[in-house]
């Protein structure tokens, strides 16, 4: 196990900076996602740890040591691909064995860390096959397990799921929690899927323009997600926004929404103006009471342990809403919706939040 530091860490490529002024500490043993959207740089960092792209500044240290300057091969991390990078002509075993071959490791040594892993990943039965006669499931395996017999001071995962299909990526996704508890090593894994992230990590680093745009525990960005952006990106469905003006003062402050209805808040914000107020669906509820506004009803999701609502309020702004799992809605239904004051979100003119609780 190792931690990971990165202070002030750039890179770009000619003119183009695409990690900009990135620091960030990883604590032994910790698994650490990365994730963001396409092209907001969360594989470029990942290869930065690993030697694979230059560091254009800033500094590198893991376990201690200095390492931006250091090649790949010394730096004592084990990197797992999205494409699995195997040797198409070699077996199992042989694949495990050869980067260990190469630098000159005992055959009894090899031998007993491809037991250990293959046992760990159950695919001992596996070991004489070639890549061609595995699913992707198990070729996934093959590829964590030659990242295991190197026995490196933390693992990086690029992706590691994304060519396989839904089942066995949910699948798949439990047996690297499992392994994570089981090694208790350091791991940052990248990924663009926020059900892995929230499912996996210790703590997730959403990226967002090539920079850091939070750091927190899976339950921290999703209950107070630092931006509307974050907002947007973690949950699912995802948060919805109302522009809003605030109304009122001091301890009875209220934001009015497009079609006039006001919402209180428990305390006002120092900034005054315009603002969007974010809500997510569990927080928006139908109700058989006054609410506080109302809607017609567009598209009813029937999810079974709950039911989402499409609501076009007053000023034509579609939200969703929640009802319970046996809901009689129908499209064109008139409904009442309440929000609930302890899970609203106000972001700024910035599109940073600001958060009732």
């Amino acid at each position: 196990m190792a931690e990971i530091s990165l202070e002030r860490a750039w890179k770009r490529f000619g003119s183009v900076d695409v990690i900009r002024d990135v620091s960030l500490q990883i604590a032994s043993g910790e698994l650490v996602v990365f994730l963001g959207p396409s092209g907001s740089g969360k594989t470029t960092l990942l290869r930065m740890i690993a030697g694979l792209e230059t560091i254009d500044g800033g500094s590198l240290t893991i376990d201690g040591v200095r390492s931006e300057t250091l090649p790949p091969g010394k730096r004592n991390v084990a990197m797992v691909f999205q494409n699995y990078a195997l040797y198409p002509h070699m077996t199992v075993a042989e694949n495990m064995a050869f980067g260990l071959k190469n630098i000159g490791v005992p055959a009894d040594v090899i031998k007993r860390r491809i037991a250990h892993a293959s046992r760990m990943l159950e695919m001992e039965a596996l070991l004489q096959r070639r890549p061609s006669q595995l699913s992707g499931g198990q070729r996934q395996r093959v590829a964590i397990g030659r990242a295991i017999v190197k026995e490196p001071k933390a693992f990086l995962f690029d992706e590691p799921l994304s060519n396989l299909d839904a089942a066995l990526r949910a699948r798949t996704r439990v047996e690297l929690a499992e392994l994570h508890q089981r090694l208790r090593s350091t791991m940052i894994y990248v990924t663009h899927d926020q059900i892995e992230a929230m499912t996996l990590a210790d703590r997730i680093v959403i990226l967002n323009n090539c920079r850091i745009e939070q750091i927190g525990t899976p339950m921290e960005v999703y209950q107070r997600p630092a931006s509307r952006f974050v907002a947007g990106f973690v949950g699912s469905p995802a948060m919805n926004f109302l522009p809003v003006t605030l109304s009122g003062s001091g301890d009875r402050v209220q934001v009015r929404l497009g079609d006039g209805a006001l919402v209180p808040l428990s305390r006002a914000p120092a900034e005054t103006g315009a603002f969007d107020l974010g809500v997510r669906p569990e927080a928006l509820t139908v109700v058989t009471e006054v609410g506080q506004t109302s809607g017609t009803v567009v598209v009813v999701e029937r999810l079974g342990e709950r039911t989402l609502v499409y609501v076009r309020l007053q000023d034509g702004i579609q939200v969703i809403a929640q009802d319970r799992g046996v809901s009689a809605l129908r499209p064109g239904d008139t409904v009442r919706l309440q929000f609930d004051p302890s899970a609203l979100h106000l972001f700024g003119n910035d599109g940073w939040a600001w958060h009732a609780q």
